[in-house]
């Protein structure tokens, strides 16, 4: 029995010897021979990286006002597990249900998940309502999370806000098409947005740490920090006052005549900065899943049409530059014979008249004569490529159309000469060809950016004007400018009379182009549009109006679209300083008052200094507070305005600032007014103030303005000179309604 019991002691102690022994060795193999590779093992458990999301460069108009930027944003997530813990489902669903809009049956949902083994989720993201939130809905969420932890005496009630960024558009819709967005998602779509998205975006970064198994960082752990860089920041040509001239002229026609789409371009000839771009039915890139897809397409740079009678301004800077132009030759109007077809013009009572007649008259027939037989179909097409038709004109905006002028037979030059048939541009080819006849003949590349600024190196790259070539001598653009000033200042036969403005030279051309609808022309669906410049012989505007099929077939670029460029190009001028060449009072030879006036800078000034100051320029004003001096004025120094209109003088603090009565100012002038005061201002109805009054909404103080067209007093109280009648009718022509022929 004894020697059987030792035995067995020998064996197990031999078998824990043994276990032992490798025990050891493992730890041999594994502390020692493997020592780098383990630690190596461990070091990628303990290791925990995170991105560092780079700030998005911000973009700026020409002035430096914000146009699209980065903000804070939250995104809303809950914890099932916790919530059906608390019993607090059916609260929270309806809560959240009523403040982000979110369908409840979807928030349930949410709420309701499982993992695969049947545990609730402990974070779930509401979306897509509650995905990246702006502040004033994360508040009502955050005050209804403290709520519910005051009533359950819980620290964690299953409510989270996730502190992350949004790209913000400040302006709303204005520049909509320009800027393009940045989605829920981060991606950059469409606009400048798009093209411009490495520049704006940086690069990300990373940080590397240790944790251990609790999840705190490890005191002499390694950290591995590669720092992200910021984007850069953009400024546009863009001046974001007239933009808003455009945006608010084109509105006003889109609601009147309901077009398919209204496109204008407004440009600085001498450089091609874009000054203003706009197209309607447009969109609101804050909120851009609200919209329809149509919205987002922009007609500047990838609609083509037939421009019509604009293009005769191509034909006749090649007539001219050849000599074939004489303004008083004679020939007979009504129609004309090419080979296999006839064209006619829209009147055929004119008889025989002069060439520059048939300009302003905008004579189809006149240009036939010009450019089929008179520069012949090689050299018309010459001068249509020299100025940039056919080709993309470089924008820096993807998507953008090249185009194509492909006339084969005789009768396709003849049409083309006069911008219909095989005629295919983009309203923004159309500005830059026309810029280079106001610019002195320079063919010029349009562009949006005017410089880029990096804030890491504090380093500015700023676009220069690019000259693609010279289109037609500066001679020549100097003649063709004149005679387009005269379509546009004979107010008895100019076709273009409807665009005058009263102090100013102006030179433009009307297009009313037929559409051609499966082959054919229609008979009630019309192209119409108008592009001119302004002052002639130092132009500070190219501007270029397009209304896709109005609701009315009897309208032309004349009648309906020659006013919309006068308003835009009376306001862009004024804003930019451009004064009006004064006039005298025919009744006493002496000098009538200036149409408009440069206001004083009175900032700093003591109160009876600026009043001093502005009854010397015989401008009235109003003052806004209590205080001695001058901390503010609008509108700004230097600004152009009606010899009627008034000035405000902040002389308080804003915080201090009564709110004024703004009954009688424009809309544009009232928002100013809001901002500088830091009022939330609403609007209803379209045209000036005519009330005002305090409200609230969401429970936020707003000042609320009631607008109405406006009526004789509403006009002398907001400056606008009245009696500057439009014309004497339309005086436009059709260009389309050709009889074609079988050849």
């Amino acid at each position: 029995m004894t020697k059987r019991i030792h035995l067995r002691t020998l064996l197990v102690g031999g078998v824990i010897t043994l276990l032992f022994v490798l025990l050891v060795g493992r730890i041999y193999w594994v502390q020692v021979v493997k020592a780098d590779f383990w630690t190596e093992k461990a070091k990628e458990v303990w290791a925990r990286s995170e991105k560092l999301i780079p700030a998005r460069g911000t973009i700026t108009d020409r002035n430096g006002t914000v146009l699209a930027m980065d903000i804070s944003a939250y995104t809303v997530a809950v914890n099932p597990k916790i919530i059906h813990d608390l019993k607090l489902e059916d609260v929270i669903v309806n809560k959240l249900s009523t403040v982000l809009g979110k369908d409840k049956n979807d928030l349930r949902a949410i709420i309701e998940a499982k993992q695969k083994n049947g545990a609730y989720y402990e974070q779930r993201e509401v979306r897509s309502e509650g995905w990246k939130i702006d502040k004033e809905l994360a508040d009502r969420i955050v005050k209804f999370r403290d709520q519910l932890i005051a009533d359950s005496k819980k620290k964690d009630v299953g409510i989270y806000l996730i502190d992350q960024k949004k790209r913000f558009y400040p302006k709303g819709v204005l520049a909509s098409h320009v800027l393009g967005y940045e989605d829920k998602e981060g991606n950059a779509v469409s606009g400048l947005e798009s093209s411009l998205d490495s520049t704006l975006r940086g690069t990300e970064g990373q940080i590397k740490y240790e944790k251990d198994g609790n999840g705190i960082i490890i005191a002499n752990g390694n950290v591995d920090i590669k720092p992200s860089v910021d984007g850069k920041n953009v400024k546009l040509t863009i001046d974001a006052d007239i933009q808003n001239y455009i945006e608010d002229a084109l509105k006003e026609a889109y609601d009147k005549y309901q077009p398919k789409s209204i496109t204008a371009i407004a440009a600085d000839p001498q450089t091609m900065e874009i000054l203003g771009m706009a197209n309607l039915p447009n969109f609101n890139p804050n909120t851009y899943w609200n919209f329809p897809q149509a919205n987002f397409y922009d007609h500047a740079i990838k609609s083509l049409y037939e421009p019509g009678s604009t293009f005769k301004i191509v034909t006749l800077a090649g007539a001219v530059q050849e000599g074939l132009f004489h303004p008083s030759e004679k020939y007979k109007s009504g129609s004309i014979r090419v080979p296999g077809y006839t064209i006619h013009d829209v009147h055929t009572n004119w008889g025989t008249i002069t060439f520059l007649e048939g300009l302003k008259r905008s004579s189809n027939v006149a240009f036939v004569k010009l450019g089929y037989e008179g520069l012949k179909p090689d050299k018309l097409m010459s001068y249509i490529n020299d100025f940039g038709f056919g080709k993309k004109t470089g924008i820096e905006l993807g998507g953008e159309l090249a185009g194509s002028v492909n006339p084969q037979w005789p009768s396709e030059y003849a049409t083309a000469s006069f911008g219909q048939g095989k005629v295919q541009v983009t309203p923004i080819q159309q500005v830059a060809a026309v810029a280079a006849v106001a610019n002195g003949g320079k063919l010029l590349v349009p562009h949006l950016v005017k410089e880029v600024d990096d804030p890491v190196t504090n380093k500015s790259i700023v676009t220069k004007p690019q000259v693609i070539r010279q289109a037609v001598t500066e001679k020549t653009a100097d003649q063709v400018d004149e005679y387009l000033e005269q379509v546009v200042s004979d107010k008895e036969i100019g076709s273009g009379k409807n665009a005058y403005i009263e102090g100013y030279r102006v030179a433009g051309k009307t297009g009313t182009a037929q559409k051609v609808i499966n082959g054919k022309y229609a008979d009630d669906k019309y192209v119409l549009s108008f592009i001119g410049f302004a002052p002639v012989g130092n132009p500070k505007v190219v501007l270029y109006i397009v209304m896709d099929e109005p609701n009315d077939r009897l309208l032309s670029g004349g009648s309906a679209v020659a006013p919309i460029f006068k308003q835009i190009m009376q306001q862009s001028l004024r804003h930019l300083g451009v004064e009006p060449i004064r006039v005298k009072n025919e009744a006493d030879d002496a000098p009538s008052k200036e149409l408009t006036l440069a206001v004083p800078d009175v900032m700093g000034k003591t109160l009876s200094q600026a009043k001093q100051t502005l009854d010397g320029k015989k401008l009235g004003y109003n003052v806004v507070g209590t205080g001695g001096t001058v901390l503010k004025q609008i509108p700004k120094a230097g600004a152009a305005v009606g010899a009627d209109q008034k000035v405000y003088l902040l002389t308080q603090e804003q915080s201090k600032l009564a709110t004024p009565n703004m009954s009688g100012l424009p809309l544009r002038d009232a928002m100013q007014m809001c901002t500088n005061l830091q009022l939330r201002c609403i609007a209803n109805g379209e045209g000036f103030v005519k009330s005002q009054m305090q409200a609230k909404l969401n429970g936020q103080p707003v000042l609320q303005l009631t607008l109405a067209p406006p009526d004789e007093e509403m006009l002398r109280q907001a400056g606008v000179i009245a009696g500057n009648g439009s014309g004497d009718g339309e005086g436009d022509n059709k260009d389309g309604g050709s009889d074609k022929g079988d050849g």
